[in-house]
């Protein structure tokens, strides 16, 4: 993607206002569990390989990793979600202490696990390791009423404090559109601009700033499939705008880069920053999310706030496992684009 000196400087001025914004992201988070084995030998019982573990790390997934990007991306973070009383939500809880996030509004539920996403990667001695298979554990019952209605009133009374809201929605109930509409018929106005990620939800959120559904999000919504039909692409971007009430949507489609639609304005195409060769594109859509909404925070145009989230998308891909994207990274890869 090329960057004209005008759009350069805009952008590099935003990456700068980045540490002066506070941003609420509110949603499921979710752990991202690795392990790593080392292939010793084929079973006997079974033809399958025997691992020697080696190494075991938890990192932030879901609406967690787009808070790890905000805060790596320079924004201060409050936390608002519900993790289980377990290993794998303790070590969430661990993580964002150390990084100096407060995790004081993140409730604590006894007997609910943790959503936790178990990736088995192994390999010969020195060789790259390889994902051979991956164990979700998830609730098995949706967050009760009360407990979701409990978090969307500490969001509420955060608000006012705040420059941006992220809503991440991995259906895991810790907020969903019904609580998001509660919250928009009680915020104040003005209001900062709040920013959806739905996986599967995303037809109920309406009069929201913005969303960033991926192509075949919105594929499900309408159950027609885009491929490269730009035309079909376009009338269901437009629809989808028009529909929800939005003020931008920003349709991301992997290898063929992003598209943003605005009312009473073309579709924009940006193609995809860097090579569309990824290495690996877990949270990658957490990456865009956070960088959008971040740059949103600071009063960036959506055009800029697009291009600045398809840059760290870029980014992000180039890495192994859930990563995030910093402030100088994104800053520097500016500079050089």
């Amino acid at each position: 993607m090329l960057i004209a000196a005008q759009d350069r400087a805009t952008l590099l001025s935003i990456i700068d206002r980045f540490p002066r914004q506070r941003v609420i992201m509110w949603g499921d988070l979710v752990a991202d569990e690795y392990v790593y084995g080392e292939i010793a030998r084929v079973s006997r019982e079974a033809p399958v390989l025997i691992l020697k573990q080696r190494e075991k790390q938890v990192t932030p997934g879901g609406g967690a990793n787009a808070a790890n990007n905000l805060v790596d991306l320079g924004a201060r973070v409050t936390l608002v979600g519900v993790v289980g009383d377990d290993e794998t939500g303790e070590a969430l809880l661990g993580y964002f202490k150390q990084k100096g996030v407060s995790t004081r509004f993140v409730a604590r539920l006894a007997g609910r696990p943790t959503p936790t996403k178990s990736r088995i990667l192994g390999g010969l001695s020195h060789w790259q390791r390889q994902q051979i298979v991956r164990i979700d554990r998830e609730p098995p019952q949706f967050l009760p009423k009360e407990v979701r209605r409990k978090l969307t009133r500490t969001v509420l009374s955060a608000l006012p404090n705040v420059s941006a809201l992220l809503v991440s929605d991995y259906g895991y109930g810790s907020t969903d559109a019904g609580e998001v509409d509660f919250l928009n018929r009680r915020k104040g106005s003005p209001s900062p601009p709040v920013a959806v990620d739905s996986r599967y939800d995303l037809a109920k959120y309406r009069n929201v700033t913005t969303a960033t559904p991926n192509e075949p999000e919105v594929e499900a919504v309408f159950g027609q499939t885009i491929g490269q039909n730009l035309e079909r692409l376009h009338a269901l971007g437009r629809k989808l705008l028009r529909r929800q009430g939005l003020a931008a949507l920003l349709i991301t489609r992997g290898r063929d880069g992003m598209v943003l639609f605005e009312p009473r304005r073309e579709p924009r195409h940006l193609p995809i920053f860097g090579s569309d060769q990824a290495v690996d594109v877990t949270g990658a859509g957490d990456t865009v999310i956070a960088a959008y909404t971040l740059a949103l925070a600071t009063g960036a145009s959506f055009l800029h706030a697009a291009m600045l989230a398809n840059c760290a998308g870029g980014l992000v891909v180039m890495k192994r496992g859930t990563a995030s994207v910093t402030g100088s990274e994104l800053a520097a890869a500016i500079r050089n684009a």
